[in-house]
Protein backbone atom coordinates (compact mmCIF):
# COMPACT_ATOMS: atom_id res chain seq x y z
CA UNK A 1 0.00 0.00 0.00
CA UNK A 2 1.08 3.60 -0.67
CA UNK A 3 2.10 5.33 2.58
CA UNK A 4 0.10 8.44 1.66
CA UNK A 5 -3.58 8.13 2.55
CA UNK A 6 -6.00 9.41 -0.11
CA UNK A 7 -8.58 10.96 2.23
CA UNK A 8 -5.85 12.46 4.45
CA UNK A 9 -4.37 14.09 1.35
CA UNK A 10 -7.72 15.65 0.45
CA UNK A 11 -8.05 16.95 4.01
CA UNK A 12 -4.51 18.35 3.96
CA UNK A 13 -4.96 20.02 0.56
CA UNK A 14 -8.08 21.82 1.79
CA UNK A 15 -6.29 23.02 4.93
CA UNK A 16 -3.02 24.00 3.26
CA UNK A 17 -4.54 25.93 0.35
CA UNK A 18 -7.45 27.37 2.34
CA UNK A 19 -7.67 30.81 0.75
CA UNK A 20 -6.44 29.89 -2.73
CA UNK A 21 -8.86 29.69 -5.64
CA UNK A 22 -9.80 26.05 -6.16
CA UNK A 23 -12.55 25.48 -8.73
CA UNK A 24 -14.33 27.65 -11.29
CA UNK A 25 -16.84 27.05 -14.00
CA UNK A 26 -15.20 28.87 -16.91
CA UNK A 27 -16.20 32.56 -16.96
CA UNK A 28 -18.34 32.08 -13.85
CA UNK A 29 -17.85 32.18 -10.07
CA UNK A 30 -14.68 30.92 -8.41
CA UNK A 31 -14.70 28.83 -5.21
CA UNK A 32 -11.82 28.78 -2.76
CA UNK A 33 -10.49 25.65 -1.07
CA UNK A 34 -12.27 26.92 2.07
CA UNK A 35 -15.62 27.03 0.29
CA UNK A 36 -15.10 23.54 -1.15
CA UNK A 37 -14.26 22.29 2.35
CA UNK A 38 -17.50 23.77 3.67
CA UNK A 39 -19.49 22.10 0.91
CA UNK A 40 -17.93 18.75 1.73
CA UNK A 41 -18.89 19.06 5.40
CA UNK A 42 -22.43 20.03 4.44
CA UNK A 43 -22.71 17.00 2.17
CA UNK A 44 -21.48 14.76 4.96
CA UNK A 45 -24.25 16.10 7.16
CA UNK A 46 -26.87 15.44 4.48
CA UNK A 47 -25.54 11.93 3.84
CA UNK A 48 -25.59 11.16 7.56
CA UNK A 49 -29.12 12.48 8.08
CA UNK A 50 -30.30 10.53 5.03
CA UNK A 51 -28.99 7.25 6.38
CA UNK A 52 -26.24 6.80 3.81
CA UNK A 53 -23.63 4.38 5.16
CA UNK A 54 -19.92 4.09 4.54
CA UNK A 55 -19.43 1.82 1.55
CA UNK A 56 -22.76 2.83 -0.02
CA UNK A 57 -22.65 3.96 -3.64
CA UNK A 58 -23.31 7.50 -4.91
CA UNK A 59 -23.58 8.01 -8.68
CA UNK A 60 -22.99 11.33 -10.43
CA UNK A 61 -23.51 12.26 -14.07
CA UNK A 62 -23.19 15.44 -16.08
CA UNK A 63 -20.70 17.70 -17.80
CA UNK A 64 -17.61 18.88 -15.94
CA UNK A 65 -18.59 21.37 -13.24
CA UNK A 66 -17.82 22.56 -9.73
CA UNK A 67 -20.98 20.86 -8.45
CA UNK A 68 -19.94 17.56 -10.03
CA UNK A 69 -16.55 17.47 -8.29
CA UNK A 70 -18.08 18.56 -4.96
CA UNK A 71 -20.20 15.40 -5.05
CA UNK A 72 -17.12 13.32 -5.84
CA UNK A 73 -14.97 14.76 -3.03
CA UNK A 74 -17.78 14.66 -0.47
CA UNK A 75 -18.54 11.04 -1.30
CA UNK A 76 -15.01 9.60 -1.10
CA UNK A 77 -14.16 11.56 2.07
CA UNK A 78 -17.36 10.28 3.69
CA UNK A 79 -16.19 6.72 3.04
CA UNK A 80 -18.86 6.05 0.43
CA UNK A 81 -18.11 4.89 -3.13
CA UNK A 82 -18.38 7.26 -6.08
CA UNK A 83 -19.86 5.96 -9.36
CA UNK A 84 -19.06 8.46 -12.15
CA UNK A 85 -21.40 8.07 -15.14
CA UNK A 86 -20.52 9.41 -18.58
CA UNK A 87 -23.13 11.97 -19.73
CA UNK A 88 -23.34 10.49 -23.23
CA UNK A 89 -24.79 7.17 -22.03
CA UNK A 90 -28.42 6.63 -23.03
CA UNK A 91 -31.25 6.20 -20.50
CA UNK A 92 -31.19 2.40 -20.73
CA UNK A 93 -27.45 2.21 -20.05
CA UNK A 94 -27.74 4.67 -17.16
CA UNK A 95 -30.56 2.63 -15.63
CA UNK A 96 -28.43 -0.51 -15.91
CA UNK A 97 -25.44 1.20 -14.31
CA UNK A 98 -27.40 2.68 -11.40
CA UNK A 99 -29.03 -0.67 -10.64
CA UNK A 100 -25.91 -2.78 -11.18
CA UNK A 101 -23.79 -0.50 -8.97
CA UNK A 102 -26.39 -0.55 -6.15
CA UNK A 103 -26.28 3.25 -6.02
CA UNK A 104 -28.28 4.96 -3.24
CA UNK A 105 -27.98 8.57 -4.47
CA UNK A 106 -27.88 9.72 -8.08
CA UNK A 107 -26.98 13.28 -9.14
CA UNK A 108 -27.76 14.03 -12.80
CA UNK A 109 -28.87 16.96 -15.01
CA UNK A 110 -32.61 17.64 -14.92
CA UNK A 111 -32.79 17.08 -18.68
CA UNK A 112 -31.50 13.55 -18.15
CA UNK A 113 -34.03 12.83 -15.42
CA UNK A 114 -36.80 13.49 -17.96
CA UNK A 115 -35.70 10.34 -19.82
CA UNK A 116 -35.33 8.17 -16.70
CA UNK A 117 -38.02 6.22 -14.88
CA UNK A 118 -37.33 6.54 -11.14
CA UNK A 119 -39.45 3.47 -10.45
CA UNK A 120 -37.00 1.37 -12.46
CA UNK A 121 -34.09 2.68 -10.37
CA UNK A 122 -35.13 0.38 -7.59
CA UNK A 123 -32.24 0.84 -5.16
CA UNK A 124 -32.11 4.63 -5.10
CA UNK A 125 -32.90 6.59 -1.95
CA UNK A 126 -32.75 9.91 -3.79
CA UNK A 127 -32.52 11.38 -7.27
CA UNK A 128 -31.08 14.89 -7.45
CA UNK A 129 -30.33 17.55 -10.02
CA UNK A 130 -26.53 17.90 -10.24
CA UNK A 131 -26.49 21.58 -11.21
CA UNK A 132 -28.54 22.74 -8.20
CA UNK A 133 -28.72 19.73 -5.83
CA UNK A 134 -32.50 20.03 -6.01
CA UNK A 135 -34.24 16.87 -4.80
CA UNK A 136 -36.33 15.47 -7.68
CA UNK A 137 -37.17 11.97 -6.42
CA UNK A 138 -36.97 10.25 -3.07
CA UNK A 139 -37.72 7.08 -1.16
CA UNK A 140 -37.89 6.92 2.59
CA UNK A 141 -36.75 9.64 4.98
CA UNK A 142 -34.41 11.89 3.02
CA UNK A 143 -32.97 14.97 4.73
CA UNK A 144 -35.22 17.93 4.00
CA UNK A 145 -32.23 20.23 3.67
CA UNK A 146 -31.90 18.94 0.11
CA UNK A 147 -35.28 20.47 -0.72
CA UNK A 148 -34.90 23.60 1.41
CA UNK A 149 -31.53 24.62 0.02
CA UNK A 150 -32.62 24.19 -3.60
CA UNK A 151 -30.25 26.15 -5.78
CA UNK A 152 -28.36 27.69 -2.85
CA UNK A 153 -24.88 26.47 -2.14
CA UNK A 154 -25.04 23.84 0.58
CA UNK A 155 -22.01 25.44 2.22
CA UNK A 156 -23.35 29.01 2.52
CA UNK A 157 -24.29 28.61 6.18
CA UNK A 158 -20.88 27.21 7.10
CA UNK A 159 -18.23 29.02 5.15
CA UNK A 160 -18.07 32.27 7.14
CA UNK A 161 -17.03 30.78 10.49
CA UNK A 162 -15.15 27.71 9.25
CA UNK A 163 -11.44 27.30 10.10
CA UNK A 164 -8.83 24.94 8.57
CA UNK A 165 -8.58 22.90 11.76
CA UNK A 166 -12.33 22.16 11.51
CA UNK A 167 -11.65 19.99 8.46
CA UNK A 168 -11.18 16.56 9.97
CA UNK A 169 -12.43 13.54 8.05
CA UNK A 170 -12.87 10.05 9.44
CA UNK A 171 -10.03 7.72 8.49
CA UNK A 172 -10.63 5.64 5.36
CA UNK A 173 -8.05 2.95 4.68
CA UNK A 174 -6.41 2.98 1.24
CA UNK A 175 -7.53 -0.63 0.76
CA UNK A 176 -11.21 0.45 0.76
CA UNK A 177 -13.17 0.73 -2.47
CA UNK A 178 -13.28 4.36 -3.67
CA UNK A 179 -14.86 4.30 -7.13
CA UNK A 180 -16.62 2.10 -9.67
CA UNK A 181 -16.06 3.27 -13.22
CA UNK A 182 -18.28 2.01 -16.01
CA UNK A 183 -16.15 2.77 -19.04
CA UNK A 184 -17.84 3.05 -22.40
CA UNK A 185 -15.12 0.84 -23.86
CA UNK A 186 -15.03 -0.40 -27.45
CA UNK A 187 -16.57 -3.87 -27.23
CA UNK A 188 -20.10 -3.52 -25.94
CA UNK A 189 -21.70 -2.82 -22.58
CA UNK A 190 -18.93 -2.05 -20.15
CA UNK A 191 -18.00 -3.57 -16.82
CA UNK A 192 -17.71 -1.76 -13.51
CA UNK A 193 -14.01 -1.25 -12.75
CA UNK A 194 -13.38 -1.21 -8.98
CA UNK A 195 -10.64 1.22 -7.92
CA UNK A 196 -9.59 1.51 -4.30
CA UNK A 197 -8.22 4.60 -2.54
CA UNK A 198 -4.70 3.23 -3.03
CA UNK A 199 -5.10 3.26 -6.82
CA UNK A 200 -6.19 6.90 -6.83
CA UNK A 201 -3.43 8.17 -4.55
CA UNK A 202 -0.82 6.12 -6.47
CA UNK A 203 -1.73 7.98 -9.67
CA UNK A 204 -1.58 11.33 -7.88
CA UNK A 205 1.69 10.45 -6.14
CA UNK A 206 3.33 9.52 -9.44
CA UNK A 207 2.07 12.68 -11.15
CA UNK A 208 3.26 14.97 -8.37
CA UNK A 209 6.74 13.43 -8.57
CA UNK A 210 6.90 13.41 -12.38
CA UNK A 211 5.00 16.48 -13.61
CA UNK A 212 6.03 19.89 -12.32
CA UNK A 213 2.74 21.45 -11.29
CA UNK A 214 2.83 23.86 -8.34
CA UNK A 215 0.21 25.33 -6.02
CA UNK A 216 -1.67 28.14 -7.73
CA UNK A 217 -1.04 26.85 -11.27
CA UNK A 218 -4.05 27.28 -13.59
CA UNK A 219 -5.65 24.22 -15.21
CA UNK A 220 -8.41 23.87 -17.82
CA UNK A 221 -10.57 20.77 -17.39
CA UNK A 222 -12.29 19.81 -20.63
CA UNK A 223 -11.83 16.03 -20.86
CA UNK A 224 -14.68 14.25 -19.03
CA UNK A 225 -13.88 14.04 -15.30
CA UNK A 226 -16.17 10.98 -15.26
CA UNK A 227 -13.49 9.23 -17.32
CA UNK A 228 -10.35 8.21 -15.44
CA UNK A 229 -7.92 10.14 -17.73
CA UNK A 230 -9.54 13.52 -17.14
CA UNK A 231 -10.56 12.59 -13.60
CA UNK A 232 -7.01 11.78 -12.49
CA UNK A 233 -5.02 14.48 -14.27
CA UNK A 234 -7.38 17.42 -14.78
CA UNK A 235 -9.02 17.06 -11.38
CA UNK A 236 -7.49 14.95 -8.59
CA UNK A 237 -3.79 15.57 -9.27
CA UNK A 238 -4.05 19.37 -9.69
CA UNK A 239 -6.59 19.66 -6.83
CA UNK A 240 -4.30 17.84 -4.38
CA UNK A 241 -1.42 20.05 -5.59
CA UNK A 242 -3.29 23.28 -4.81
CA UNK A 243 -4.02 24.34 -8.39
CA UNK A 244 -6.92 26.44 -9.66
CA UNK A 245 -9.06 24.31 -11.98
CA UNK A 246 -11.49 25.85 -14.46
CA UNK A 247 -14.16 23.49 -15.80
CA UNK A 248 -15.61 23.89 -19.27
CA UNK A 249 -19.17 23.14 -18.22
CA UNK A 250 -21.00 23.93 -21.41
CA UNK A 251 -20.65 22.28 -24.81
CA UNK A 252 -16.94 21.65 -25.31
CA UNK A 253 -16.53 23.02 -28.83
CA UNK A 254 -12.99 23.57 -30.20
CA UNK A 255 -13.41 27.35 -30.24
CA UNK A 256 -14.43 27.37 -26.56
CA UNK A 257 -11.46 25.21 -25.60
CA UNK A 258 -9.04 27.48 -27.46
CA UNK A 259 -10.63 30.56 -25.90
CA UNK A 260 -10.15 29.02 -22.46
CA UNK A 261 -6.48 28.31 -23.24
CA UNK A 262 -5.96 31.93 -24.28
CA UNK A 263 -7.73 33.25 -21.19
CA UNK A 264 -6.37 30.89 -18.53
CA UNK A 265 -2.93 29.92 -19.93
CA UNK A 266 -2.97 26.45 -18.33
CA UNK A 267 0.22 24.84 -17.02
CA UNK A 268 -0.73 21.32 -18.08
CA UNK A 269 -2.87 20.23 -20.99
CA UNK A 270 -4.28 16.78 -21.66
CA UNK A 271 -5.39 15.82 -25.12
CA UNK A 272 -6.57 12.84 -27.07
CA UNK A 273 -4.65 12.26 -30.33
CA UNK A 274 -7.57 13.23 -32.58
CA UNK A 275 -7.45 16.89 -31.46
CA UNK A 276 -3.75 17.31 -32.27
CA UNK A 277 -4.01 15.26 -35.46
CA UNK A 278 -6.82 17.46 -36.78
CA UNK A 279 -4.76 20.61 -36.16
CA UNK A 280 -1.82 19.06 -38.03
CA UNK A 281 -3.77 17.76 -41.03
CA UNK A 282 -6.05 20.79 -41.37
CA UNK A 283 -3.73 23.69 -40.56
CA UNK A 284 -0.07 22.66 -40.62
CA UNK A 285 0.39 19.99 -43.29
CA UNK A 286 -1.19 22.01 -46.14
CA UNK A 287 1.35 24.79 -45.55
CA UNK A 288 4.27 22.34 -45.35
CA UNK A 289 3.19 20.72 -48.61
CA UNK A 290 3.11 23.94 -50.66
CA UNK A 291 5.66 24.12 -53.44
CA UNK A 292 7.95 26.61 -51.69
CA UNK A 293 8.17 24.33 -48.66
CA UNK A 294 10.31 21.94 -50.72
CA UNK A 295 13.17 24.43 -50.93
CA UNK A 296 16.07 23.20 -48.75
CA UNK A 297 15.88 24.61 -45.24
CA UNK A 298 12.43 26.18 -45.68
CA UNK A 299 10.54 23.28 -44.09
CA UNK A 300 12.73 23.50 -41.01
CA UNK A 301 12.16 27.24 -40.68
CA UNK A 302 8.42 26.82 -41.25
CA UNK A 303 8.34 24.03 -38.68
CA UNK A 304 9.86 26.26 -36.00
CA UNK A 305 7.41 29.05 -36.79
CA UNK A 306 4.51 26.61 -36.65
CA UNK A 307 5.75 25.22 -33.33
CA UNK A 308 5.74 28.72 -31.85
CA UNK A 309 2.26 29.50 -33.15
CA UNK A 310 0.92 26.12 -32.03
CA UNK A 311 2.39 26.67 -28.56
CA UNK A 312 0.75 30.12 -28.39
CA UNK A 313 -2.60 28.70 -29.50
CA UNK A 314 -2.59 26.43 -26.43
CA UNK A 315 -1.95 29.39 -24.14
CA UNK A 316 1.86 29.37 -24.31
CA UNK A 317 2.29 28.53 -20.62
CA UNK A 318 2.17 24.74 -20.50
CA UNK A 319 4.81 22.40 -19.11
CA UNK A 320 3.71 19.83 -21.65
CA UNK A 321 0.75 18.54 -23.58
CA UNK A 322 0.13 14.95 -22.51
CA UNK A 323 -1.46 12.88 -25.26
CA UNK A 324 -3.21 9.65 -24.37
CA UNK A 325 -6.34 7.55 -24.66
CA UNK A 326 -5.71 6.18 -28.16
CA UNK A 327 -2.92 5.51 -30.66
CA UNK A 328 -1.06 8.62 -31.90
CA UNK A 329 -0.45 9.04 -35.62
CA UNK A 330 3.29 8.40 -36.29
CA UNK A 331 3.55 11.12 -38.95
CA UNK A 332 2.08 13.77 -36.65
CA UNK A 333 4.23 12.61 -33.74
CA UNK A 334 7.41 12.71 -35.82
CA UNK A 335 6.67 16.26 -37.03
CA UNK A 336 5.95 17.61 -33.55
CA UNK A 337 9.08 15.99 -32.14
CA UNK A 338 11.20 17.35 -34.99
CA UNK A 339 10.12 20.94 -34.40
CA UNK A 340 10.53 20.76 -30.60
CA UNK A 341 6.87 20.98 -29.56
CA UNK A 342 6.46 20.23 -25.83
CA UNK A 343 4.37 17.07 -25.96
CA UNK A 344 4.57 13.57 -24.62
CA UNK A 345 2.54 10.40 -24.94
CA UNK A 346 1.21 8.44 -21.99
CA UNK A 347 -0.48 5.07 -21.78
CA UNK A 348 -3.11 3.82 -19.41
CA UNK A 349 -6.42 2.12 -18.95
CA UNK A 350 -9.33 2.47 -16.57
CA UNK A 351 -8.26 -0.72 -14.80
CA UNK A 352 -5.14 1.15 -13.59
CA UNK A 353 -6.96 4.37 -12.75
CA UNK A 354 -5.47 5.06 -15.43
CA UNK A 355 -1.70 5.44 -15.66
CA UNK A 356 0.66 2.69 -16.83
CA UNK A 357 3.48 4.60 -18.52
CA UNK A 358 4.64 8.18 -19.03
CA UNK A 359 7.80 10.19 -19.76
CA UNK A 360 8.42 13.95 -19.41
CA UNK A 361 8.38 15.60 -22.83
CA UNK A 362 12.15 16.12 -22.95
CA UNK A 363 12.77 12.43 -22.11
CA UNK A 364 10.09 11.01 -24.38
CA UNK A 365 11.25 8.41 -26.92
CA UNK A 366 9.49 8.67 -30.27
CA UNK A 367 7.10 5.85 -31.06
CA UNK A 368 6.81 4.82 -27.43
CA UNK A 369 4.00 5.24 -24.92
CA UNK A 370 6.38 6.42 -22.22
CA UNK A 371 8.25 4.59 -19.48
CA UNK A 372 6.54 2.22 -17.04
CA UNK A 373 5.48 4.18 -13.95
CA UNK A 374 7.39 3.38 -10.76
CA UNK A 375 4.34 2.08 -8.87
CA UNK A 376 4.01 -0.82 -11.33
CA UNK A 377 5.89 -3.88 -12.50
CA UNK A 378 5.51 -4.75 -16.16
CA UNK A 379 6.22 -7.62 -18.50
CA UNK A 380 5.50 -8.73 -22.05
CA UNK A 381 3.94 -12.13 -22.55
CA UNK A 382 6.43 -13.28 -25.20
CA UNK A 383 9.72 -15.24 -25.35
CA UNK A 384 11.66 -12.07 -26.32
CA UNK A 385 9.94 -9.04 -24.68
CA UNK A 386 12.22 -6.48 -26.33
CA UNK A 387 11.76 -7.72 -29.87
CA UNK A 388 8.84 -10.13 -30.08
CA UNK A 389 5.31 -8.84 -29.62
CA UNK A 390 3.24 -10.07 -26.72
CA UNK A 391 0.46 -8.91 -24.46
CA UNK A 392 1.45 -6.13 -22.05
CA UNK A 393 0.92 -7.17 -18.41
CA UNK A 394 1.23 -5.04 -15.28
CA UNK A 395 1.11 -5.53 -11.53
CA UNK A 396 1.26 -3.05 -8.66
CA UNK A 397 -0.23 -0.32 -6.53
CA UNK A 398 -2.75 1.12 -8.96
CA UNK A 399 -4.19 -2.05 -10.50
CA UNK A 400 -7.94 -2.44 -10.02
CA UNK A 401 -9.55 -4.73 -7.45
CA UNK A 402 -11.61 -6.35 -10.20
CA UNK A 403 -14.94 -5.90 -11.99
CA UNK A 404 -17.90 -5.23 -9.72
CA UNK A 405 -20.11 -8.31 -9.28
CA UNK A 406 -18.37 -10.03 -12.19
CA UNK A 407 -15.88 -12.62 -10.96
CA UNK A 408 -15.71 -14.41 -14.30
CA UNK A 409 -14.64 -11.29 -16.18
CA UNK A 410 -12.17 -10.48 -13.41
CA UNK A 411 -10.53 -13.90 -13.65
CA UNK A 412 -10.12 -13.45 -17.41
CA UNK A 413 -7.81 -10.45 -17.00
CA UNK A 414 -6.49 -10.53 -13.43
CA UNK A 415 -4.38 -13.45 -12.18
CA UNK A 416 -4.45 -14.66 -8.59
CA UNK A 417 -1.03 -13.11 -7.97
CA UNK A 418 -2.14 -9.71 -9.30
CA UNK A 419 -0.98 -9.57 -12.91
CA UNK A 420 -3.37 -7.60 -15.14
CA UNK A 421 -3.66 -8.50 -18.81
CA UNK A 422 -4.06 -5.14 -20.56
CA UNK A 423 -5.32 -6.52 -23.88
CA UNK A 424 -2.65 -4.47 -25.70
CA UNK A 425 0.13 -5.96 -27.80
CA UNK A 426 3.59 -4.47 -27.58
CA UNK A 427 7.24 -4.71 -26.62
CA UNK A 428 9.24 -3.12 -23.78
CA UNK A 429 12.86 -2.06 -24.08
CA UNK A 430 15.60 -2.51 -21.49
CA UNK A 431 14.74 0.88 -19.93
CA UNK A 432 11.07 -0.09 -19.58
CA UNK A 433 9.75 2.13 -22.35
CA UNK A 434 6.59 0.57 -23.79
CA UNK A 435 5.88 0.37 -27.52
CA UNK A 436 2.29 -0.54 -28.40
CA UNK A 437 1.32 -2.24 -31.63
CA UNK A 438 -2.45 -2.49 -31.15
CA UNK A 439 -5.25 -4.18 -29.26
CA UNK A 440 -5.21 -7.98 -29.10
CA UNK A 441 -8.92 -8.16 -29.86
CA UNK A 442 -8.56 -5.83 -32.88
CA UNK A 443 -5.83 -7.89 -34.52
CA UNK A 444 -6.78 -9.46 -37.85
CA UNK A 445 -5.40 -12.71 -39.21
CA UNK A 446 -4.52 -13.11 -42.86
CA UNK A 447 -5.55 -16.39 -44.58
CA UNK A 448 -1.93 -17.54 -44.13
CA UNK A 449 -1.97 -16.70 -40.41
CA UNK A 450 0.03 -13.44 -40.41
CA UNK A 451 -0.96 -10.78 -37.85
CA UNK A 452 -2.47 -7.56 -39.22
CA UNK A 453 -2.84 -4.59 -36.87
CA UNK A 454 -5.66 -2.35 -38.18
CA UNK A 455 -4.45 0.65 -36.14
CA UNK A 456 -1.28 0.80 -38.28
CA UNK A 457 -3.24 0.84 -41.53
CA UNK A 458 -5.70 3.40 -40.17
CA UNK A 459 -2.86 5.75 -39.21
CA UNK A 460 -1.57 5.62 -42.78
CA UNK A 461 -5.01 6.22 -44.30
CA UNK A 462 -5.66 9.16 -41.97
CA UNK A 463 -2.69 11.02 -43.50
CA UNK A 464 -4.56 11.56 -46.78
CA UNK A 465 -6.46 14.81 -47.19
CA UNK A 466 -9.68 13.25 -48.44
CA UNK A 467 -9.98 11.04 -45.34
CA UNK A 468 -11.01 12.40 -41.95
CA UNK A 469 -10.86 9.03 -40.22
CA UNK A 470 -10.63 5.38 -41.20
CA UNK A 471 -11.68 2.02 -39.80
CA UNK A 472 -10.02 -1.14 -41.12
CA UNK A 473 -12.03 -4.37 -40.96
CA UNK A 474 -11.94 -8.00 -42.00
CA UNK A 475 -14.71 -8.91 -44.42
CA UNK A 476 -14.73 -12.50 -45.60
CA UNK A 477 -10.98 -12.75 -44.84
CA UNK A 478 -10.22 -9.63 -46.88
CA UNK A 479 -8.88 -6.34 -45.51
CA UNK A 480 -11.20 -3.42 -46.27
CA UNK A 481 -11.38 0.16 -45.08
CA UNK A 482 -14.39 2.24 -44.09
CA UNK A 483 -13.55 5.93 -44.49
CA UNK A 484 -15.34 9.04 -43.30
CA UNK A 485 -14.55 11.69 -45.90
CA UNK A 486 -13.46 15.29 -45.39
CA UNK A 487 -16.26 17.34 -46.91
CA UNK A 488 -14.22 20.56 -46.93
CA UNK A 489 -11.51 18.84 -48.95
CA UNK A 490 -14.06 17.45 -51.42
CA UNK A 491 -15.65 20.88 -51.86
CA UNK A 492 -12.29 22.61 -52.26
CA UNK A 493 -11.20 20.08 -54.91
CA UNK A 494 -14.59 20.14 -56.64
CA UNK A 495 -14.90 16.35 -56.56
CA UNK A 496 -18.07 14.67 -57.75
CA UNK A 497 -18.98 11.05 -56.97
CA UNK A 498 -16.73 9.74 -59.74
CA UNK A 499 -13.89 12.00 -58.62
CA UNK A 500 -14.20 10.78 -55.02
CA UNK A 501 -14.15 7.17 -56.19
CA UNK A 502 -11.07 7.80 -58.33
CA UNK A 503 -9.16 9.56 -55.54
CA UNK A 504 -9.96 6.83 -53.02
CA UNK A 505 -8.66 4.26 -55.49
CA UNK A 506 -5.41 6.24 -55.82
CA UNK A 507 -5.13 6.32 -52.02
CA UNK A 508 -5.67 2.54 -51.87
CA UNK A 509 -3.00 1.88 -54.50
CA UNK A 510 -0.58 4.26 -52.83
CA UNK A 511 -1.04 2.59 -49.44
CA UNK A 512 -0.73 -0.91 -50.87
CA UNK A 513 2.66 -0.06 -52.41
CA UNK A 514 4.15 0.08 -48.92
CA UNK A 515 2.13 -2.72 -47.29
CA UNK A 516 3.07 -6.42 -47.18
CA UNK A 517 1.08 -8.54 -49.60
CA UNK A 518 -0.91 -10.20 -46.79
CA UNK A 519 -2.29 -6.88 -45.49
CA UNK A 520 -3.22 -5.27 -48.81
CA UNK A 521 -6.47 -3.28 -48.71
CA UNK A 522 -9.09 -4.68 -51.10
CA UNK A 523 -11.25 -1.55 -51.26
CA UNK A 524 -12.13 1.69 -49.47
CA UNK A 525 -15.80 2.27 -48.73
CA UNK A 526 -17.09 5.78 -47.86
CA UNK A 527 -18.98 5.91 -44.56
CA UNK A 528 -21.83 8.41 -44.41
CA UNK A 529 -21.20 9.81 -40.93
CA UNK A 530 -18.53 10.19 -38.30
CA UNK A 531 -17.77 6.96 -36.44
CA UNK A 532 -19.17 6.47 -32.94
CA UNK A 533 -16.41 6.96 -30.37
CA UNK A 534 -15.49 6.41 -26.75
CA UNK A 535 -14.70 9.37 -24.43
CA UNK A 536 -11.02 9.11 -25.41
CA UNK A 537 -12.01 9.24 -29.09
CA UNK A 538 -11.33 5.60 -29.96
CA UNK A 539 -13.79 4.24 -32.52
CA UNK A 540 -16.28 1.79 -31.05
CA UNK A 541 -15.39 -1.02 -33.39
CA UNK A 542 -18.12 -3.37 -32.26
CA UNK A 543 -20.66 -1.05 -33.95
CA UNK A 544 -19.23 -1.81 -37.39
CA UNK A 545 -18.86 -4.89 -39.57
Amino acid sequence: MIERNFVDNIQNALREHWDRPCFSNFEEDTYSYKEIAASILAFHEVYKKSGLKKGDKVAVCGKNSVNWVKVYLATVTYGAVIVPVMPDFNAEDITNIINHSDSKFFFAPESMWKDLDFEKLSGLMAGLEVDSYKLLHKRGDIAQTLIEDGKKDLAARLKSELKPEDITFDKVDNAELAAILYTSGTTGFSKGVMLNHNCLIANVDYAQKSIGLKAGDPIVSFLPVAHCFGGAFEFLFPFLTGCHISFLSKRVAPQIIMKAFQTIHPRLILSVPLVIEKVYHKQLKPILNKWFANIPGIKQILGKIMCKKLTESFGGNFIAIVIGGAAFNPEVEAFLKRVGFRFTVGYGMTECGPLISYSPWDQYRGGSAGKLMFHLEGKIDSPDPQNELGEIMVKGENVMLGYYKNEEATREVLSEDGWLRTGDMGVMDADQHIYIKGRCKNMLLSPAGQNIYPEELEAKLNNYGIITEALVLDREHKVVGLVYLDQEYIKEKGLDEAGIKAELEEVRKDINRILPSYSQILYLEPHAEEFIKTPTMKIRRFNYK
